[in-house]
């Protein structure tokens, strides 16, 4: 039995279906990385995982314990980081983290060992009697880390944890979140839209698309799905050079992305030339080739036809054209 487990998970929100039986196995000790793009459907998971959302079908439990019948003794066994901001600025973070654990009911003995405890874990130690405004965003976002853990939780939900950070910060964060994972045994759920993240902290990972699962594995397992190497070329006529080369059997699949034609195939580098000749027997100009071995982005591409860039910059485009039909109708 895993420590989280989702049957049939679902959500709608006024005839849209955000999440779509969602069905997930979480073992005890795991880093899961929850995968996908911005309106995909994770902040939903977590919020009906956490409590916070009632499913409109389905259940869940986490620790044995079901979401909807069981709620109180739910929240004493999870911790939760969500992407905004719930420090009180105007405090320290000692004071942060003593408030929380006395919301959790620690007595005061218990709460100046664990604060203490997650100081030392999230390296805030020496910073603990500054202000919360004076820290950095990577500071704070350690500091929330170490309140979700203040009480001890069996898990620890991070809602996109390392969102607007830079990538020294970024790297920081996983850094922390693989230290308390190995030093607490806690198991992590990490939603995230971030591919590097998801592959270098999960031990397994969930691509989640438009509501519904895809495909769950190890990130090993899942880029051997796709195989081999690609070889991206750029090139005047993507298409023809993408029709004739599909005609090889040495070529595991082709796609055509704008400009670019992706070849995945075995042993790149020696099929580049024949790549380079094929292209010069039909009169295509090449401008670049480039080659490299496949990513989480290149399963996200094989399950949906789409990068998550793209599928992110059509969501932020629906939604400025909402916000557009709404200042009209004023």
């Amino acid at each position: 039995m895993g420590i989280i487990e989702a049957r049939n998970l679902t959500r709608r929100f006024n005839g849209l279906t955000a999440v779509d039986h969602v069905n997930l196995d979480v073992e005890e000790g795991e880093v899961f990385g929850f995968l996908g793009p911005n309106g995909a459907g994770k902040t939903t998971t977590i919020k009906m995982l956490t409590t916070l959302l009632r499913p409109s079908e389905g259940e869940a439990k986490i620790c044995g314990y079901d979401v909807v019948r069981q709620p109180s003794s739910v929240r004493r066994v999870i911790g939760v980081v969500f992407q905004e901001p719930a420090l009180d600025d105007r405090l320290t973070g000692l004071e942060n983290l003593d408030f929380h654990a006395r919301l959790y009911g620690l007595n005061r003995r218990e709460r100046e060992e664990r604060v203490e405890e997650v100081l030392e874990l999230v390296g805030l130690k020496d910073r603990a009697d500054e202000l919360v405004e004076n820290y950095s965003g990577g500071m704070k976002r350690r500091l929330e880390i170490a309140r979700g853990l203040i009480h001890r939780p069996k898990v620890l939900f991070l809602d996109e944890p390392t969102l607007g950070l830079d990538v020294q910060t970024r790297r920081a964060i996983w850094e922390y979140v693989l230290k308390l994972n190995r030093m607490e045994g806690i198991t992590v759920f990490l939603t995230t839209h971030y591919m590097e993240e998801a592959d270098y902290l999960s031990h397994r990972v969930a691509i989640i698309d438009r509501g519904k699962i895809l495909a769950v594995d190890k990130p090993k397992n899942l880029k051997d799905m796709i195989g081999g190497d690609i070889v991206i070329v750029s090139c005047s006529d993507p298409k023809s050079l993408a029709r004739e080369l599909g005609k090889s059997n040495w070529v595991k699949e082709v796609k055509v992305r704008g400009g670019e034609v992706n070849i995945y195939v075995d042993l790149g580098e020696k099929k580049i030339p024949e790549i380079i000749m094929t292209a010069e027997r039909l009169g295509v100009e090449i401008e670049s080739v480039t080659l490299r071995k496949p990513t989480l982005e290149d399963v996200y591409l094989h399950f949906t036809g789409r990068r998550i860039r793209e599928e992110e910059a059509g969501i932020v485009e629906k939604m400025k054209n909402m916000r557009a039909r709404r200042g009209w109708r004023r």
